[in-house]
């Protein structure tokens, strides 16, 4: 290997920006404040975008969060381009990720952008195409009004005339419709006087017009259950089950992450009077998230943490201990030979709970016992005997596997902001940011260069062959 040491510390540097890119939110934890959050967030962005600002633009290819990937956006957007070459891509980086980014959240940054007064040729251009580009612009007029109105003032995007009119005119014109108008935007009016037409509107605007006219709960999630998203199905279902109103849809169609979160804030009794239908549920959306890569993975044994802190915090709860769960249902699709222990020694995954201290070095060495060829474990690192499992996982790396017949993974769901990333369990394992279960198989290949053994030509390779896989993916 003939990178420098210079480079090994630049590959050192971009590794811990991923992983808190990964997994860091901004948002309280169980060990930190929102304000500690982004601080850190704000150190790291600044720091890798000033030294490697073509690597800084790549990270959109990588299964960063959308809060960190907008933040990447905004900072590519409105600041100068530091000395050196950006990536020869980043327009269509910057494109491809706003493109599968949840509307709201974009709809977010543009108008930051715009009260920042961030007006150069890029910007308005990218505002534009996005805004041009959007497949039912009366559906974006009538849910995100106030954001799509902004954002065709700050880029001169063309819309839609009866689009346009709806936004841009006075009430009274907008009640005089048009037999070009869409059907949308006529029962937008029609609402404000009749409740018949609010059940073609999306559920958080119908939302608010059935509290003004008055409609029974019951009678609204029942009339309105087809125009809702999985996501928003998902809330409502026990919403829907107290109101005597059947369930709006099947819980599969939610993403196993959503729908992990669903299930343990259940009632322990009531998820075993559910567990056939939960169960169900569950596997379906492992299934689906797995794809195509479901059976190709070796023989995993996957330690899991449950203790306390895995509870979250008041505005992210139980968050850690869901994506645990998740990944328990995701790798025994990926690997039929896995099997998982959790830190409480519980065997009923449907009923596992936050409890108890943390024990990470007992039930690794048990999952090392097992003779798999691959060990994944997803903790937020804060260990009950810190030094004990330091030392366990160098000796084992250095004494017992130093030919790395296994392979050890650590996967962290939480920023811990004295790092700087998340906290790692031992210098002998690499350790990756954790947000969404569905990258977990991408994020194990990205952690090989966090052992010491390839520098940063490699993973300049490996993010080269990730920016163009990306880009060109349908």
């Amino acid at each position: 290997m003939n990178d420098t040491y210079t480079d090994l510390l630049a590959c050192e540097d971009l590794l811990l920006f991923a992983g808190a890119a990964v997994s860091g939110t901004g948002r309280r934890e169980f060990h930190s404040q929102a304000s500690e959050q982004g601080l850190t967030l704000d150190f790291l962005h600044e720091y890798v975008h000033l030294l490697h600002p073509d690597l800084y633009a790549a990270m959109l290819a990588l299964p960063v969060n959308d809060h960190n990937a907008l933040r990447i956006v905004h900072t590519l957007l409105s600041r100068p381009r530091p000395d050196g070459p950006g990536h020869p891509r980043e327009n269509e980086l910057i494109r491809r990720r706003l493109s599968r980014t949840p509307p709201q959240r974009v709809y977010r940054l543009f108008r930051r952008l715009a009260g920042e007064r961030v007006n150069n040729r890029r910007t308005r251009a990218t505002v534009r195409a996005w805004v041009e580009a959007r497949p039912n612009p009366a559906l974006d007029a009538v849910k995100y009004r106030r954001g799509l109105r902004d954002a065709v003032r700050h880029s001169r995007a063309r819309l839609p005339e009866d689009v346009d009119r709806f936004l841009f005119s006075s009430p009274r014109r907008r009640r005089r419709h048009r037999p070009e108008d869409s059907p949308l935007l006529k029962a937008h009016s029609r609402a404000h006087y009749s409740a018949r037409d609010l059940y073609e509107l999306p559920y958080t605007v119908a939302e608010g017009f059935a509290a003004h006219h008055k409609v029974p709960r019951a009678r609204f999630l029942e009339g309105i259950a087809e125009r809702t998203t999985n996501r928003e199905r998902l809330r409502l279902n026990e919403s829907s089950r107290r109101a005597g109103v059947a369930p709006a849809g099947a819980l599969g169609d939610a993403s196993l992450l959503d729908l992990c979160s669903h299930v343990l804030g259940l009632p322990v009794d009531e998820r075993e009077r559910r567990r056939e239908e939960l169960e169900e549920a569950l596997a379906r959306s492992a299934r689906h998230a797995a794809g195509p890569a479901a059976g190709t993975w070796p023989a995993t044994a996957l330690v899991l943490d449950d203790s306390h802190s895995s509870s979250g915090s008041p505005v992210r709860r139980n968050r850690p201990l869901a994506v645990a769960l998740a990944c328990h249902h995701l790798m025994s699709v990926l690997s039929p030979a896995a099997s998982t222990y959790w830190l409480s020694g519980w065997t009923d995954h449907l009923t596992v709970r936050p409890l108890g201290p943390t024990h990470l070095a007992e039930r690794i060495l048990d999952a090392l016992a097992s003779s798999p060829d691959r060990v994944v474990v997803v903790s937020d690192g804060h260990d009950s005997a810190p030094a004990l499992l330091a030392d366990t996982l160098r000796l084992w790396r250095h004494r017992v596997d130093p030919d790395h017949t296994v392979s050890l993974v650590h996967l962290n769901p939480v920023l811990d902001v004295a790092g700087m990333g998340p906290r790692p369990l031992s210098p002998a394992v690499p350790t990756l940011g954790l947000h969404d279960p569905a990258t977990l198989p991408a994020l194990v290949e990205l952690a090989r260069f966090g052992e010491g053994r390839l520098g940063l030509s490699d993973l300049r390779a490996h993010m080269d062959t990730a920016v163009h896989a990306y880009l060109e993916e349908r």
